[in-house]
Order: C-alpha cells, then sequence, then structure tokens
C-alpha cells in the first residue's frame, strides 16, 4: 500500500473511514450490553466467515458491482481521488475488509443469533472449501511436476584396469 503522500488522498479521507468503522464497533459493543456473548467455541467460525466474506467482497466478480464505482476493475487498482480512492483501497484489500467482515458478522451474531449462526457457518464452511481446493490444486501441482521432472542419468560403473 503507497503511503499517503503518493496518494491522491489526505489522511483526513482515512480517519473518515476510521471514524465510521469506530462508530459501528462502538454501536455495536453499546448495543451487546445485557445481551449473551458469543461463546469462544463460535470464534474459529466467525474468523473463518471474515477470511470467507473478506475474499469474497475483494476478488470475486459477483461482487464487482460494490468495487466498481471505487475500483478500477481490469487494473484492480483504486479509481478516483479522496474519500473515493480510499474505499477502493479498502475494498481491494483482504485483510482490511476482513476487519469490517469480522465487525458485521458479529454485529449480526449479536443481535440475530440464529442468523448470524447460520451465515458464519456458510461461509466459513466456503472457507473451509476454498482452503481444500487449493490444497487440492497444490498436491495435484505438485504430482504433475514430479511426473515430467527428468529421470536423472545413471551412474555409470567405473572399470578399473588390472
Amino acid at each position: 500500500m503507497e503511503p499517503v503522500e503518493r496518494t491522491p488522498t489526505e489522511p483526513s479521507d482515512y480517519a473518515t473511514l476510521s471514524a465510521i468503522y469506530g462508530a459501528f464497533l462502538a454501536g455495536t459493543a453499546v448495543s451487546a450490553r445485557g445481551r449473551a456473548p458469543i461463546p469462544n467455541s463460535e470464534l474459529p467460525a466467525l474468523a473463518a466467515a471474515s477470511f470467507a466474506l473478506s475474499k469474497l467482497v475483494v476478488h470475486e466478480k459477483v461482487e464487482s458491482w460494490v468495487r466498481r464505482p471505487f475500483v478500477d476493475e481490469e487494473r484492480r487498482k483504486p479509481k478516483g481521488r479522496r474519500l473515493r480512492y480510499a474505499v477502493g483501497e479498502l475494498l481491494t484489500c483482504t485483510r482490511c475488509m476482513g476487519a469490517w467482515s469480522a465487525l458485521g458478522l458479529v454485529a449480526l451474531r449479536l443481535h440475530s443469533p440464529a442468523a448470524g449462526r447460520t451465515v458464519a457457518t456458510v461461509l466459513a464452511a466456503s472457507a473451509g472449501n476454498d482452503l481444500l481446493q487449493s490444497s487440492f490444486k497444490a498436491i495435484c501441482a505438485h504430482a504433475n511436476a514430479t511426473e515430467r521432472a527428468p529421470t536423472p542419468p545413471r551412474a555409470v560403473p567405473e572399470v578399473r584396469a588390472a
């Protein structure tokens, strides 16, 4: 990611995004008072779900309509200037979107537990599918590379004259 000085943004653009995130985080925390906390046993599913959701928003074609106002889809670079550019940076960063995804998923889980668990389960299963697909692809690539590797020539034993 480029430093602010090398982008068409101002520090206040990032401060705006931070303030929005902070407001959503504070609102979620305040509105969670008196509600049952999320059990620690659900954190792995929420983590996997936030991974899958951020990957979906940042990379998948089906969500290009969300990115299009802020991201040049051909170059995969933010477009525009100021806040529009900063939002484009957010929408091209899976780690950045992961924080926003986690906040949304936790808020949903706190305020509508059944829906939150359902959404987290679906997205966690999607993350598991991604892991399995990537693993299978890597195993196949390794097997194919091994098959194509030339066999080293066998050493010819030296014959010594007596």
